[in-house]
């Protein structure tokens, strides 16, 4: 069983969240969110909010941070061969109550149709909160380019425009 080392990236202006399934070998190694860097996530959200985010950790929190995203994962614990998302079994959710209760979240987006059925099997019932499904930014979903994945995220900044 492989456990999540990664700490959930909010703040009490947080308004959206985007779960993944579990965090990649990199960024388990580089201690924060789609470090893989065919992993096409900044990239797209550099696009969608048309704004350039540096490579470093940091820059990227900062960004988080301006337009109040937050990032973690639907698995706290799980079995898990490499990266590969398909691989995953075992589950043991993380716990989101807190994250929920110390920031201003009212809209879950998952990253990937894994992230959003594990949400709906095993938190969503905690939380009350429907989750929107995106479709993973993995290198692994070769069926999505680039152009289509800024067209589904852009949900994303339409929403924080909004609220």
């Amino acid at each position: 069983m492989e456990k999540h080392t990664i700490e959930p990236f909010y703040n009490e202006f947080s308004k959206v969240l985007i779960l993944g399934s579990f965090p990649s070998i990199t960024s388990r190694n580089m201690g924060f969110f789609y470090a893989h860097p065919q992993n096409r996530f900044w990239q797209v959200l550099e696009i969608v909010f048309d704004t350039k985010i540096g490579k470093d950790i940091e820059s990227k929190k900062d960004f988080l941070n301006k337009y109040n995203i937050a990032l973690y994962d639907v698995c706290f614990e799980c079995e898990i061969k490499g990266s590969s998302d398909s691989s995953i079994k075992k589950v043991i959710p993380t716990d989101i109550g807190k994250l929920l209760k110390s920031s201003n979240i009212k809209k879950i987006y998952t990253n990937g149709k894994l992230s959003f059925n594990l949400y709906n099997k095993l938190i969503k019932d905690k939380v009350k909160i429907e989750a929107v499904s995106l479709p993973s930014t993995s290198p692994a979903n070769a069926k999505y380019k680039l152009e289509d994945l800024v067209k589904e995220y852009k949900v994303i900044k339409e929403y924080l425009d909004k609220v």
